[in-house]
C-alpha cells in the first residue's frame, strides 16, 4: 500500500474525508455498543508531543488502545529531540519501530521534513499553521447535526491561526463559505489565500456581519500556544470579538456554535454560549475519537469493506 500522510487538511480529496467519515460512524456505533473491534492489533502508534495536550493525547492513546493497538507518549523535553538531535534522524529511527505517528509541534515544517524521512504514515497532532485532525471532528459532527455542510456558511471570529487556515482549505474540498472576521493587524496571511483560491471565503472588519445568517460560528482562543507573551495586548486587540448572545443572534435562529477547546469564558466566548443550546462543543471533542480511528485505520490498512 502506498505511504500516505496527513500533515494538511487538504492531503486528502472530497472522496477521502467521505469515506473516512462512513467509517467514524461504524465505528462511533461499535463503540457506543461495547462492541470489540481490534483491526489494528500489534500495531504501534507514537506521539511525539513538543506542545502540550489533552484532547490530542487521550483521543489517540485510547483511540488507539480500543482499535486494539498500542500508543507510546513521548515528549521532545525527554528525549533526544530535546537535545538537538535532527529531526531526519529521529525520523529515520522512530519510524523504523512503530508502524504509525502522530506529532504535535510548533512549525509546520518540522512535520514536514520529519515526514519526508519516516517509512510509516505521520499525522499532524497539531502545528502552528494547522489542525486537520481538530477540523475533520469539526466537519463530521456538523454533518452528523445537519447533514451536508456543502452550501453552507460558517463564520470564523477572532484570530488567524491554524484552526482558521485548515477551515479555509476545508472550504474549498467541502465546498461551502467561509465567513472571517478578525480584528487589525491578525488577518488571514496572504499565501494561505493562495493556497485556497477566493471563491470560498470573505472577510468582514465587523464580527456583527461575519455572522449574519451563517449556519455555524466558530472560534478559539485569542492566544493561542506559543503566543502567551502577547496576551494582555491581545486581550485588547480581541475585546470586541468575543461570541457571545448578541453575536449568535445574528446567526440563522438552528445555528450551531463550536470551539475546539480549551475555551476562556468570557474571553472569546462568553458561558451562556458555549453552555447554551446551541454549542455543540462536547459532541465535537468526543468525535476527535472516532475521527481519528477511522484515519489511523485508513492510513494503515487503506480502504475496507464498509461494514452494514
Amino acid at each position: 500500500m502506498e505511504l500516505k500522510h496527513f500533515l494538511q487538511f487538504n492531503d486528502f480529496c472530497r472522496e477521502e474525508y467521505e469515506y473516512v467519515f462512513e467509517r467514524a460512524r461504524w465505528i462511533k456505533q461499535e463503540f457506543k455498543q461495547y462492541r470489540r473491534y481490534w483491526p489494528l492489533a500489534d500495531r504501534t502508534l507514537a506521539m511525539i508531543f513538543d506542545k502540550n495536550s489533552t484532547r490530542t493525547r487521550l483521543s489517540f492513546e485510547a483511540g488507539m488502545h480500543q482499535l486494539g493497538g498500542t500508543a507510546i507518549y513521548l515528549s521532545t523535553r525527554d528525549t533526544q529531540l530535546g537535545r538537538g538531535e535532527p529531526v531526519e534522524d529521529a525520523a529515520r529511527v522512530i519510524s523504523r519501530m512503530v508502524d504509525i505517528i502522530m506529532i504535535r509541534t510548533y512549525e509546520h515544517d518540522i512535520i514536514r521534513r520529519f515526514a519526508e524521512n519516516s517509512c510509516v504514515p505521520i499525522i499532524n497532532g497539531l502545528t502552528d499553521e494547522y489542525h486537520p485532525c481538530q477540523i475533520m471532528s469539526d466537519i463530521f459532527t456538523f454533518i452528523e447535526q445537519r447533514g451536508s455542510i456543502a452550501g453552507k456558511t460558517v463564520a470564523w471570529i477572532g484570530d488567524s491561526n491554524n484552526m482558521c487556515n485548515t477551515w479555509l482549505q476545508a472550504a474549498e474540498i467541502f465546498n461551502f463559505k467561509m465567513h472571517v472576521s478578525t480584528p487589525p493587524g491578525y488577518e488571514i496571511e496572504p499565501e494561505r489565500v493562495g493556497l485556497n483560491g477566493t471563491g470560498h471565503f470573505e472577510e468582514f472588519a465587523c464580527p456583527l456581519n461575519a455572522v449574519k445568517d451563517v449556519d455555524l460560528v466558530t472560534t478559539d482562543v485569542w492566544t493561542s500556544m506559543g503566543f502567551e507573551a502577547e496576551t494582555e495586548a491581545r486581550k485588547d486587540d480581541f475585546a470586541n470579538f468575543c461570541v457571545d448572545s448578541e453575536m449568535m443572534s445574528f446567526a440563522k435562529k438552528d445555528a450551531l456554535f463550536m470551539h475546539c477547546l480549551p475555551a476562556h469564558r468570557g474571553e472569546e466566548v462568553s458561558a451562556e454560549v458555549i453552555d447554551g443550546p446551541q454549542s455543540i462543543v462536547w459532541e465535537e471533542a468526543e468525535n476527535r475519537l472516532h475521527t481519528q480511528k477511522a484515519l489511523m485505520e485508513y492510513l494503515l490498512l487503506g480502504k475496507i469493506r464498509i461494514e452494514s
